[in-house]
């Protein structure tokens, strides 16, 4: 693992072009999701009635994920997948295949068949940033990609390792002055949102540390609590468990109002530091499946997330479970890439 050259020179540069933009942005996702809610209110009653079925979908069906176990990706296509098996009596492989922070995954799906039933877990690390900061990232998302539909929303924490003496973000803050040769924040993945927050942070808290990008949430909290790294920013649904058994400590959540899961955690906002943020989970499918196919997918999956006990234990983990038509999730997609596309090319970051 290796720090992402230039981060001190480009950190305020990016603070400055993302602070303007960054309540705008949750605002227009809240708002989508809202809307989206309302819209497929009636779709899920009509579904009701007349459930999709899989009997005659060949598959089993793959649910490609690009990071190791252990993520929000992993673990909201895993809970996807036990209830479309339950349901529907479909097979259902998730498959992880990490590398290059979700975009190797991505390459490799852009060759599935027409006829393979087989969905992406996608993110805005993927969708949405990479095609921006990588000059050459091996895949066309609206070419390639169909949105099929939203699984969840998740949050962003700061957590330190269970030998850090800080307990809170001005705690944080100084220690990181006074410690400046060991000031190193870990992230899931270069180029990822968990590591544009960081960048965010860095500069509304007056931070100074370097970035390093892991594989994984899995890899990056191993060394989180073994000490080998002291900070780190990742998704709370990924640390809430070794939160709340001691063995790492959350000083805040991304989020505008404390988490239900993690309720001792204070916001950034409450801890003084003017700054919130969301990221999703999409399932994608191949721009080349049968749109048929692709309906009756998406029909399933809507009705899935709309299940009051699928929705408990996404809860559970710390993610916010969403049920959206298809519609609705593609608006949800170009919300997001409509708020947050400026202000990554106004960063200047490259790959």
């Amino acid at each position: 693992m290796r720090p992402i050259a230039g981060f001190r020179q480009r950190r305020a540069a990016l603070g400055a072009a993302i602070g303007g933009a960054t309540a705008a942005a949750v605002a227009s996702m809240a708002s989508v999701a809202a809307v989206a809610a309302a819209a497929a209110a009636p779709f899920r009653a009509a579904l009701a009635q007349t459930a999709p079925d899989a009997a005659d979908l060949k598959g089993p069906l793959r649910i490609v994920v690009g990071y190791p176990p252990g993520g929000s990706s992993d673990r909201g296509a895993r809970l996807l997948a036990e209830v479309l098996q339950q349901r529907h009596g479909l097979t259902v492989i998730v498959e992880n295949k990490p590398g290059a922070g979700g975009r190797l995954a991505a390459q490799q799906f852009r060759q599935t068949r027409p006829n393979e039933l087989a969905l992406l877990v996608g993110n805005p690390a993927v969708m949405s940033v990479a095609p921006l900061v990588f000059k050459d990232v091996g895949y066309d998302v609206a070419a390639d990609f169909v949105p099929v539909s939203y699984l969840a929303n998740y949050d962003f924490v700061v957590a330190v390792g269970p030998t850090m003496p800080t307990r809170n973000m001005t705690e944080l803050v100084a220690w990181f002055r006074a410690n400046p040769t060991q000031a190193t924040v870990g992230v899931p993945a270069t180029g990822s949102l968990p590591h544009f927050f960081a960048l965010m942070l860095g500069e509304r808290a007056g931070l100074q540390a370097e970035v390093v990008g892991y594989k994984g949430s899995g890899p990056l909290l191993t060394d989180l609590v073994g000490a080998q790294i002291p900070v780190a920013i990742d998704t709370l649904d990924a640390a809430v468990q070794l939160h709340q058994g001691g063995k790492l400590r959350l000083l805040a959540v991304s989020s505008a109002t404390r988490s239900r899961m993690a309720p001792d955690v204070p916001t950034l906002k409450e801890s003084g530091v003017d700054l919130e943020a969301v990221g999703w989970n999409v399932l994608f499918a191949s721009s080349k499946m049968p749109r048929e196919i692709v309906g009756r997918l998406a029909a399933m999956i809507e009705q899935a997330m709309a299940d009051p006990a699928l929705r408990s234990r996404f809860d559970s983990v710390g993610m916010e479970p969403v049920s959206a038509s298809q519609a609705r999730t593609a608006q949800m997609l170009e919300a997001f890439r409509a708020q947050w596309e400026p202000v990554v090319r106004r960063s200047g970051y490259q790959q």
